[in-house]
Formats: C-alpha cells, sequence, structure tokens
C-alpha cells in the first residue's frame, strides 16, 4: 500500500510515519513545507500526487496554535486550511481520483454551547468565538469533502478529535498544542525559581484529551474504512477541569510553586467533551492510555528536550 502523509514534519505527522514504519506492507512518503513541499503550492503538491498515485493520503497538515494565535490571524489561519484542502482534494480529483483522503477535525469546530458533543449535533450552531477561524476551517473542509464524494466519488474518512498532547510535539508554547504549551510554561517557571505558576482563565473549562499514541492508533485504524464522510468522535466522554490537569503537571513536575489563575485570558469553550457512542461500535476494543500517565511521559519529554 503507498500512503502519503503531508504535514510529516508536525506532531502527528512525526508520530504517524513512525508508528507506520513499523509496517513491512506500506511505501510511505512524507512531506511537509519545510522540506519543500509547501500545500498552498497547487502546481507542487498536483505533481507529487500525479507522480505517486498514492492509495491512502493522510492530511495532517493544518495552520494553527494557541487561542490567542488563531484569534490574531484569524483570517490567514482560515484560508490556509481551506486552500491547503481545497488544493488537495483538486489534484485528486486530476490524477489520483482512487486515492482516500484520511483527515482529523479538531472538535473545536462543535458549536460553542455543546457540553457533551454528539456527532447529530455537530453543525448545529455556531463555533465559539475564540477559535472561530480553525474550527470553521475545520467544517468547511468537511463540506468539501462531501461535494467531492458527491461529484466525484473521492473517499475520505473524517474523525473528530479532542485536545491531543503528549511527547515530541513543538517546543514553542506559543505553536504547540494546549496542553504540552502548559507543561513547557510550568517547566520554564520551575527552571527559573518561580514561586507561582499562572494558568491561562480561570482553569473551569473542561476538556477530553487525547495522548498522541492513541491518536495515532485510531488514524492507522482508519485504513480499515472506505469511506466516513460526515465525521465520528473519537473519544471516551472522559474530561478534566484545566486546574485538575494543571495540578497533574505540578506533581509530574515536583514544582514546589502555588497555581494562579489569570482571567483575564480567553477560557474558551466551559466543556469540551465527546460523545463516545458511535466510536464505541467502530472500535468495541479499543484502550484508551491513562491521562495521568500520559502527562508524565510528556513532562519527562519535556524536562529532557526543552533547552
Amino acid at each position: 500500500m503507498k500512503i502519503v502523509v503531508l504535514g510529516s514534519s508536525g506532531f502527528i505527522g512525526r508520530n504517524l510515519i513512525t508508528e507506520l514504519k513499523r509496517s513491512t506492507n506500506f511505501n510511505i512518503y512524507g512531506f511537509n513545507r519545510s522540506e519543500g513541499l509547501d500545500l498552498l503550492d497547487y502546481s507542487a503538491l498536483s505533481e507529487k500526487i500525479k507522480e505517486l498515485k498514492p492509495d491512502v493520503i493522510y492530511n495532517v497538515a493544518s495552520h494553527g496554535g494557541s487561542l490567542h494565535y488563531v484569534k490574531e490571524f484569524a483570517g490567514q489561519v482560515y484560508s490556509d486550511n481551506v486552500q491547503m484542502a481545497l488544493n488537495l482534494y483538486n489534484a485528486v480529483k486530476e490524477h489520483s481520483p482512487n486515492s482516500k483522503i484520511i483527515q482529523p477535525f479538531s472538535n473545536c469546530s462543535y458549536p460553542g454551547d455543546s457540553s457533551i458533543q454528539k456527532e447529530e449535533n455537530w453543525l448545529s450552531g455556531k463555533v465559539h468565538n475564540s477559535i472561530f477561524s480553525f474550527g470553521n476551517a475545520k467544517r468547511s473542509i468537511y463540506y468539501l469533502s462531501k461535494c467531492y464524494k458527491e461529484e466525484y466519488g473521492i473517499n475520505s474518512v473524517n474523525i473528530l478529535f479532542p485536545n491531543t498532547y503528549g511527547p515530541g510535539d513543538s517546543c514553542d508554547p506559543n505553536h504547540t498544542h494546549a496542553l504540552n504549551g502548559m507543561i513547557i510554561r510550568m517547566i520554564q517557571a520551575k527552571q527559573n525559581g518561580d514561586n507561582e505558576f499562572v494558568v491561562w482563565g480561570t482553569g473551569s473549562p473542561v476538556r477530553e484529551w487525547a495522548y498522541v499514541d492513541d491518536f495515532i492508533d485510531v488514524l492507522i485504524y482508519a485504513l480499515d474504512i472506505k469511506s466516513l464522510v460526515y465525521p465520528v468522535n473519537f473519544g471516551q466522554e472522559k474530561g478534566y477541569s484545566i486546574a485538575e490537569s494543571a495540578k497533574m503537571i505540578k506533581e509530574a513536575l515536583g514544582f514546589s510553586g502555588k497555581l494562579a489563575f489569570d482571567t483575564t485570558k480567553t477560557d474558551g469553550d466551559p466543556v469540551k467533551i465527546l460523545s463516545c457512542k458511535n466510536f464505541k461500535e467502530l472500535f468495541p476494543n479499543f484502550n484508551f492510555y491513562n491521562h495521568k500517565l500520559g502527562i508524565q511521559n510528556t513532562v519527562k519529554y519535556y524536562m529532557e528536550n526543552l533547552k
């Protein structure tokens, strides 16, 4: 099987390629902007698709960042994500219509007033204003995949994921995933000898977290699904408040300072927990990684890799 991974230098892309290489059944090709393939360049992307005609394309490339980043650069975040996907679908339509596209969507694309996020309610309301650009970009990519399936028969597997964390992500707290960013900042506070760590927001929002190994497992299991255009949730219907996760990080790190909360920073959605009913039907035997152990592993990684 010939597999292309777009966004291969990112957090998910690197971990995905590492896991795919454990099998001798896959020929794997990774592409990313830093190594010369800009997905905003249609001609370059089109040539690669034409040359390889892959069986499967993992579209794990995205332009995102912290809540503050995606709000400040809302136009660029939205347009880049949609344009990259449009270029991909047009290249597949033109040169490799039998390719299957597997892509994760963030659960920030759910309505801002959701608590338990159920697939049937995904498009029933507005994305929270704090993540409006990124969340609506993911919705737009879904509409794109639906239209290209209906007119051109292109198969997509779309999966809605919660916030992801784990070893191997960026060491820049402004360009990493939320929980990893908090871990980085708390390590820096400990290294600086600070007597307190400031959590952005009130600490009350509840989030479901996906450990990176679980995320990768689901992406690989998706190879066996022919088409799933309307997305299914990946989740266990279990969340932790930001304050609870901060306390777990504090314990894993051995940080002796106190936790403070900067209430001038936005909280985002009050609750983001994914309904797991449909996921359990698809993958009844899936075992989730323990959240506390995941935080311990991630703290260890950043302690060893932060400069």
